[in-house]
């Protein structure tokens, strides 16, 4: 009986905030009505799936011919300081959409639902989670994070080690100087531009340790090189690296 009531009690309460607030995705723009739906509604969210394109076993650049896993001939002439990157999508379509609103527009707690995606996509890829000791965001400089009042990163990285009982080393890895925004650059200006704007603090804390690097999106992978030479500089074991997209 107490739980038909709470029950009804929910959906008198959320008729009325529909009534009087009504809320619509930020994609679709219909109207948000099912319980848990916030800036994006359900059937948007669910149109996220995971990448069935090949793939680099170790840069993770998706390859646009069909095919197994190989190595790209980039990591044939010389391996990243990463030992494997992976990438739940393409940039584009509704999976860029919520990124963009994520990212830009403030909308932070649309972590939870890119942390899901990501779970969904790689949750049970080996490669990225075995023996993992610590998970490690790309850090954003100081200016940038009061501007955006977030680090896109480190909400989806908290999620993720939530999810896996991993610890969040989130102080370690710290990015130095304020560089120019890498969509503002061409492909080839992207590497020197974050050429030396990290550094590791806490040696200690990622020493002799498997660490997996999450960020946002990969295009380049200058920023995933750059965090990663630097944690392996410090004494990490190995890195691995995770991106939500790949542009």
């Amino acid at each position: 009986m107490t739980d038909i009531f709470s029950k009804s009690l929910a959906f008198f309460f959320k008729s009325t905030e529909l009534l009087i607030f009504p809320s619509f995705c930020k994609i679709c723009e219909k109207l948000l009505k099912s319980s848990g739906e916030s800036v994006v509604c359900r059937a948007c969210i669910q149109e996220l799936r995971p990448s069935r394109a090949s793939f680099c076993v170790s840069c993770g650049r998706f390859f646009e011919e069909p095919g197994e896993p190989h190595l790209c001939s980039a990591c044939l002439a010389t391996r990243p300081p990463y030992s494997c990157h992976r990438s739940c999508g393409p940039y584009r379509g509704t999976l860029k959409d919520i990124l963009l609103l994520f990212k830009y527009r403030g909308y932070g707690v649309l972590g939870k639902d890119l942390a899901r995606y990501v779970l969904l996509c790689l949750g049970k890829e080996e490669s990225l989670w075995w023996d993992v000791d610590d998970i490690v965001p790309v850090p954003l400089h100081p200016k940038r994070k009061r501007v955006r009042g977030f680090n896109q990163a480190w909400l989806i990285a908290r999620e993720l080690a939530a999810e896996k009982n991993l610890s969040l080393t989130d102080k370690c890895l710290v990015k130095i100087k304020s560089n120019s925004p890498q969509t503002s650059l061409e492909a080839r200006e992207r590497a020197a531009n974050v050429k030396g704007v990290f550094s590791v603090k806490k040696k200690d804390q990622i020493k002799g340790k498997t660490v997996l690097l999450v960020d946002d999106v990969f295009t380049t992978g200058s920023t995933i090189f750059e965090c990663s030479h630097e944690l392996r500089r410090a004494g990490a074991k190995e890195v691995r690296a995770l991106t939500v997209a790949q542009a």
